[in-house]
């Protein structure tokens, strides 16, 4: 099977980040209820970290459109983004690693503090994990709230390919899900896999 990540997807039904399209399991209830319950949160920066396609990008996107605010890619930040940063309350930046301008992630964080917004970064690893060059950058990463997407569970990886086979006018019996979920790997990447190639099948056959 193909790794996904060099895959090309020919549809895009996982784009529309809809709140009633995200399905809400033990796996990701904390990190759920506590953006819905923004501003009442102990902190002012939150960590969302997760897996590849384990749902970061959807639960983000609900959340802007409930509260509105302002997303970047991390590799793509520059300093002319610091004016539109400094004019929204609620500012989220996506795909955070080491391969950053760190000194600009510590100013906008320096902003966080003083200007009393909200910063959520997203994460593949939760943040205190990764190594920055810059030690204030370092120290200052404690200081997020730390929510981790667990991998998915039963109910959530049922929910997963149903939906998204139903999405792709994919019929399949309830049986055959739970016979691939009896085998299939707790990966949000594996679950996507097998999606992505059961409708590559489809096609084939239609």
């Amino acid at each position: 099977m193909r790794d996904i990540d060099q895959t090309n997807f020919k549809f895009n039904f996982d784009k529309n980040y809809k709140q009633e399209d995200f399905f809400v399991s033990k796996s990701n209830k904390e990190i759920f209820e506590l953006l819905n319950c923004w501003p009442k949160w102990e902190r002012n920066c939150l960590n969302i970290s997760g897996e590849k396609f384990s749902g970061k990008t959807h639960l983000i996107n609900i959340f802007l459109k409930k509260f509105g605010g302002i997303k970047f890619d991390a590799s793509s930040l520059i300093d002319e983004d610091l004016n539109e940063i400094k004019s929204n309350k609620n500012i989220v930046i996506e795909n955070l690693d080491i391969e950053i301008n760190e000194n600009l992630i510590f100013t906008i964080m320096n902003i966080i503090d003083q200007e009393n917004k909200f910063l959520i970064i997203s994460s593949l690893k939760p943040i205190v994990e990764l190594k920055f060059k810059l030690n204030d950058l370092q120290s200052r990463s404690k200081n997020f709230l730390l929510h981790n997407i667990n991998k998915p569970d039963d109910e959530l990886i049922y929910a997963l390919i149903l939906k998204n086979l139903s999405d792709r006018q994919i019929s399949i019996e309830k049986k055959l899900i739970n016979y691939t979920i009896n085998r299939i790997s707790r990966s949000y990447s594996k679950i996507f896999e097998f999606i992505y190639k059961i409708d590559e099948i489809s096609l084939k056959k239609n």
